[in-house]
């Protein structure tokens, strides 16, 4: 599927000109023939899979995970809510060049992305969810998409490695020794998967009615775990919950892995204050 991109310099030209004049009149040596294959394959560049466009650096991650290596993110790293932003023309030419488009269907720019994509390039949902089984099966359907199976592999070696170890430390931080119990935004629910906590339950990603705030208010949750991209301020403002954010986006490394680091140390530092 991707597109291998193979560029000629004149001076590579030149250099593959000069090899035929040589083998032609019988001046060429062998220990030649190693050196310069070698260069030339240097010069002429590696295809280095898929050209992937995102529209934003979750997807991207998710792309990066899966082993692509050629990843554009349109919707910059500056904007809190990204479902807020309006591309521009010149982010919907960058599609022209793209092997596969990933987008998410809760993003109102999709449609634009599909009918800059036309005919060439693959459009693809991906369902962004850090749910760690979830994230882990996402990244095998696109690695196969991609034809990079084996990075998408060992990258998932690598994530339960880390998953495991960051449950770990989350527990030895549990407060008396006890799993927290929590209310988390819809979105954030998989932060409390990760640290093993008791969900007593969640909202959004509607606004919260006063009924909502009333029962969850009622069922005592130690933590609130919001979702720092749809926040709606203090959820519960006088039930004595310690409210913490989660943030779903990866940065501009577009490392995934990074997302679960960050969740862990923010809950970690909020039981370790209970």
């Amino acid at each position: 599927m991707a597109r291998t991109r193979v560029r000629i310099t004149p001076l590579l030209a030149l250099s593959f000109s000069a090899a035929l004049l040589l083998t032609a009149t019988g001046c060429g040596g062998e220990s030649d023939t190693s050196s310069s294959s070698s260069s030339d394959a240097d010069a002429a560049g590696k295809d280095t899979g898929p050209v992937v466009v995102a529209t934003t650096s979750w997807e991207g991650a998710f792309a990066k995970a899966a082993g692509a290596e050629d990843v554009k993110v349109i919707v910059p790293e500056s904007v809190q809510h990204a479902p807020d932003y309006d591309p521009k023309p010149s982010d919907l030419a960058a599609v022209a060049d793209a092997d596969f488009v990933l987008y998410a269907p809760f993003e109102p720019y999709a449609e634009k992305f599909k009918e800059a994509a036309g005919g060439d390039a693959e459009l693809v949902e991906v369902n962004l969810d850090n749910d760690a089984d979830k994230a882990k099966a996402e990244v095998t359907r696109l690695g196969k998409m991609f034809g990079t199976e084996a990075t998408a592999k060992e990258w998932i070696t690598s994530f339960d490695t880390e998953y495991g170890k960051l449950q770990k430390d989350l527990k030895s931080a549990w407060p008396d020794g006890k799993a927290p119990t929590v209310v988390a935004q819809v979105f954030s629910a998989w932060s409390a998967k990760l640290a093993g906590a008791e969900v007593v339950g969640t909202y959004g990603p509607e606004a919260v009615t006063a009924e909502q705030l009333s029962d969850l208010s009622n069922k005592k949750p130690q933590l609130v775990l919001d979702n720092v991209h749809m926040t709606t301020g203090t959820v519960l403002p006088d039930s004595g919950a310690r409210q913490v954010g989660i943030v779903n986006y990866p940065d501009k490394g577009m490392d995934l892995l990074t997302v679960y680091k960050n969740a862990a140390t923010t809950l970690q530092e909020a039981m370790n204050a209970s």
